[in-house]
């Protein structure tokens, strides 16, 4: 049998691709198989031109410091934030519109981290890596090593009913999605952790028990916080500095980053595990950063070593070829 390594991955078998990293596996990544309408040496070709093109807007370490120094500039602002208020040296509304920034865009850093584009295993950069990925989801309460498994877990098993993490977030319609992001975190809903617990439990490694272990022990912690503020005459800063933001955070991270670029969450292959979409705002500057770059998943979801922020760019150069390869570009 397969060994199952700590992020659920069979052995011999890739989730991720980067043409950077291994040429092997690239000629794992997209397997060429006919009725596509395309012969052979077009693909071949095809596949050819989309690594030239990926390669060029990959990030070395060096471009990816900003997200470093941001990341560690929003925590300290947010730890501030509960002397400060609490002081009544700032009022608290900036500061809860602030902190659910920072709660959705946390998500993006650590984003960046569990594909170690800040830093790859075994260079210097690693530890900026790894403390990104550590302190951006902490008002979140969903620890690095939960949110770095399930992520890589979904590449892996991307739209499958029982094995995708976030398959929990499907819905007919984006109202009913916004809806579910609520609903699926309320006490007996059979919604996101318990169908983690069960991703978690097939996996079944050290790894898993870590992430979970880590999970509970943030939340203990959390609740310790809000209890202890509360007691303290300071619910009102408990609640609009963590515990609102982090279930605006969440819902806002479930619907673009999960709903919007999947639904209907009926494809399996490279191609069409995810789509192209329009916000409400269309192609303008606003529909993309209240997408958070969602609108064109497609290019995370085939080369993971392109940083969010040139997604974008990179899909763009991309779409004659994905439109070739039979991705519906239209939307965009």
């Amino acid at each position: 049998m397969d060994r199952i390594d700590d992020i659920g991955m069979r052995t011999g078998e890739t989730a991720l691709y980067d043409p950077v990293r291994d040429d092997a596996e690239t000629r794992l990544a997209i397997p060429l198989r006919a009725g596509d309408g395309l012969d052979k040496h077009t693909r071949l070709q095809l596949r050819k031109e989309e690594q030239r093109i990926a390669k060029k807007y990959m990030s070395t370490p060096q471009q990816m410091r900003i997200y470093t120094v941001i990341t560690v500039g929003c925590f300290l602002a947010w730890l501030s934030f509960f002397p400060l208020t609490m002081l009544d040296i700032l009022p608290v509304w900036p500061c809860f519109i602030a902190s659910c920034v920072f709660a959705a865009g946390g998500y993006i850093t650590s984003h960046e981290a569990m594909h170690d584009n800040i830093g790859r295993r075994g260079t210097k950069y690693r530890f900026w890596n790894e403390l990104v990925g550590e302190i951006s989801t902490i008002i979140l309460i969903f620890p690095f090593s939960m949110a770095r498994m399930m992520h890589l877990h979904h590449h892996y098993h991307c739209n499958h009913p029982e094995n995708d993490p976030d398959y929990t977030d499907e819905a007919p319609s984006a109202f009913k999605a916004w809806i579910k992001t609520w609903l699926n975190r309320q006490p007996g809903a059979d919604g996101s952790i318990h169908h983690y617990k069960r991703v978690l439990e097939r996996i079944g490694t050290k790894g898993a028990q870590k992430a979970l272990r880590d999970t509970m022990m943030l939340q203990l912690f959390s609740m310790a916080v809000f209890f202890t503020m509360a007691w303290s005459g300071f619910a009102i800063e408990a609640a609009l500095l963590w515990w609102l933001p982090r279930h605006i955070g969440l819902s806002y991270i479930r619907f673009w980053l999960s709903w919007a670029p999947h639904h209907p969450r009926d494809g399996h292959g490279r191609y069409e595990n995810t789509r192209v979409f329009r916000t409400w705002f269309g192609k303008t500057w606003v529909g993309h950063w209240m997408s958070m770059g969602m609108q064109y998943h497609i290019v995370h979801h085939l080369y993971p070593g392109i940083p969010n922020h040139r997604t974008k760019y990179a899909y763009y150069e991309l779409k004659p070829v994905l439109e070739k390869r039979g991705v519906d570009c239209s939307a965009l």
